[in-house]
């Protein structure tokens, strides 16, 4: 067990925030690695990034906390996600630390998320320290991406930092920058209260929360409860992130580290809410939002028999991720399932793997949705401010694109170089209004595809507007394949249900009888598709006989034809339903 705190005038409190893919989390492996809180060879790369879905990927998706050892400085550093879904986590970060570290690939340089980081660091009022990483690289552009530095954000050229976060270069300087430009934490109350920031829920131990304390100090056997849950605990473990968990004799002001609450379910224990001790008069923490879901999945399991095992999986994953929201469902093709809250396509598509690795069970997910809105009988759907950051020859391409994905161009900025740089590396900054389906609709893989992978895009939610929506209902002879129903816009209604109709015909295998397609919306039919049977040769043993023998055997098979179609359950095969789900 570690002894008393660090006093407060020796901690530093710093996250690092950065575009994805720009070196957050090897730059925290050389950092670990120089203060000694790690030995460099004796641990996996990456080694905040646990979750094995993170390392497959090389992307971070949850921030991770880590304690270090200074001199006589203890640095609390959290890694945070770079990717726009996850955007969440940062803002939690945020409220914990004193100051960050904004980090800038130099074979990249500025990007969408760069740039949202350091303006959400701006509101927050927090000290900013610029670093240019992978300068090692062959590639790399350090004085150019520099420069974009200065012009964007207003850094001075000797303040910004030229690391390698690979080799370690220049690396000891930024731990120095940390030390002298992140302010010490403070406090105002003598009574204990933390933020909760993170949660994971432990078999044996209950919820573990990972707090940031503001106030007084908090130790094993302290009776505490929580502000909005109004639940209380007496507290069985604190302890630091170092990286692995290590129990301490108590948690105190500015100190990030977790409290073992003994609480068995997680909804008791949300991120953002305040813990304090029992009794004592002290007021809550100015908190954040909770996420909300935007995008909706029907998840089914693919065969029936185990509904059990995926409610069970899906529970147990929102121990852990308070951000999904799980609702039954459903439906009339697949059977029971659940309507499961996704913060993102992405996070969807973590969650999707994580059944399947870590549950052992393979879903089926059903077409995005996002949460509309009803008002006064009108439908309203949620709008997005989407920023876009891309070099200035693609800009007319991304124009068309945004106007055809019913985009309004609210503002457009120009990087401009200074009188002795390259015109033609001029960056242009597009802010969009736009519907929040479009991101659903393919925009981002489309931007990247009309500027060659140059642009990036960052977003968040605006407000809701009214829309001018219709259900469209796809039927095969009359039978609803609910899963295949979808929200679209009324203009597109005829185009989208041809598509959707024509792609059905093509998927689908004949079968003995007539397959009807059809796309129906408000009642009416706006498309229609066939499929023709196969036709049995019922006359082709018959060498004579006269015609009326003929025709009652071509009767039989017409009446019993007749009865396959109303007998006959639809099934889509598996191949041809994921095909439509995923298009």
């Amino acid at each position: 067990m570690e002894p008393d705190s660090t006093p407060k005038k020796n901690i530093r409190n710093f996250a690092i925030v950065a575009h994805i893919d720009h070196g957050k989390s090897t730059l925290a492996d050389r950092l670990l690695e120089i203060t000694g809180t790690v030995q460099r060879g004796e641990h996996e790369e990456q080694l905040l990034d646990k979750n094995p879905i993170s390392r497959e990927r090389g992307i971070t998706i949850k921030l991770a906390p880590v304690r270090m050892q200074y001199g006589s400085y203890t640095l609390n550093l959290i890694d945070t996600p770079g990717h726009i879904d996850f955007s969440y986590e940062v803002s939690r970060t945020l409220a914990c630390c004193e100051g960050v570290v904004l980090l800038v690939d130099a074979t990249q340089g500025v990007q969408a998320q760069t740039v949202a980081h350091f303006r959400d660091a701006q509101k927050q009022n927090l000290p900013i320290i610029p670093v240019v990483n992978k300068i090692d690289m062959d590639i790399a552009r350090p004085e150019e991406t520099k420069n974009q530095m200065v012009d964007l954000f207003g850094f001075s050229e000797e303040e910004i930092i030229f690391v390698s976060a690979k080799t370690g270069q220049n690396v000891d300087k930024l731990l120095e920058a940390i030390v002298l430009k992140i302010p010490p934490p403070s406090s105002l109350e003598s009574s204990f209260r933390a933020l909760i920031f993170d949660a994971v829920y432990d078999d044996h131990r209950g919820v573990i929360s990972f707090v940031r304390v503001f106030d007084g100090e908090v130790k094993k056997h302290d009776r505490i409860e929580f502000f909005r849950s109004d639940a209380k605990s007496i507290v069985s473990d604190v302890g630091i992130f170092s990286p692995d968990l290590i129990s301490k004799q108590n948690l105190s002001a500015g100190e990030i580290g977790y409290v073992v609450t003994g609480i068995k379910d997680i909804r008791k224990a949300r991120v953002g809410d305040t813990i304090k001790l029992q009794n004592s008069n002290s007021k809550e923490l100015p908190g954040y939002k909770t996420p909300i879901p935007m995008v909706f999945f029907g998840v089914y399991p693919k065969n029936t028999s185990d509904f059990g095992k995926l409610k069970e999986a899906l529970s147990k994953l929102s121990l852990n991720d308070a951000s999904l929201t799980i609702d039954n469902e459903y439906s009339s093709f697949l059977g029971s399932g659940f309507r499961v809250g996704f913060l993102g396509l992405l996070h969807a598509e973590i969650v999707k793997e994580r059944l399947k690795k870590e549950e052992g069970i393979e879903p089926l997910l059903t077409r995005p949705q996002v949460l509309y809105k009803k008002e006064n009988e009108k439908t309203l759907e949620p709008y997005m401010t989407l920023t876009i950051y891309v070099p200035k020859n693609y800009v007319g391409g991304i124009m068309n694109l945004c106007e055809k994905k019913r985009g309004n161009l609210k503002d457009m900025v120009y990087v401009q170089p200074t009188q002795s740089r390259d015109q033609q590396k001029e960056i242009a900054i597009l802010t969009y209004e736009m519907p929040y389906s479009m991101l659903l609709s393919g925009i981002a893989d489309n931007i990247k595809s009309v500027s060659s992978g140059f642009a990036t895009i960052d977003y968040e939610i605006a407000d809701y507007r009214e829309a001018n929506l219709a259900t469209m209902n796809i039927l095969v002879n009359d039978n609803l394949i609910d899963v295949l129903s979808e929200t679209v816009y009324k203009d597109e209604v005829s185009y989208l249900a041809r598509e959707k109709t024509d792609k059905l015909k093509e998927l689908l295998p004949r079968k003995q009888f007539r397959q009807i397609i059809q796309a129906k919306v408000e009642g009416n039919i706006i498309a229609r598709s066939e499929i023709p049977p196969f036709r049995k040769d019922v006359l082709a043993k018959m060498s004579g006989g006269d015609r009326t023998r003929k025709d009652k055997l071509l009767e039989k098979q017409k009446r019993g034809k007749s009865k396959l179609i109303q007998g006959s359950r639809i099934e889509i095969p598996q191949k041809a339903l994921y095909s439509l789900l995923s298009d």
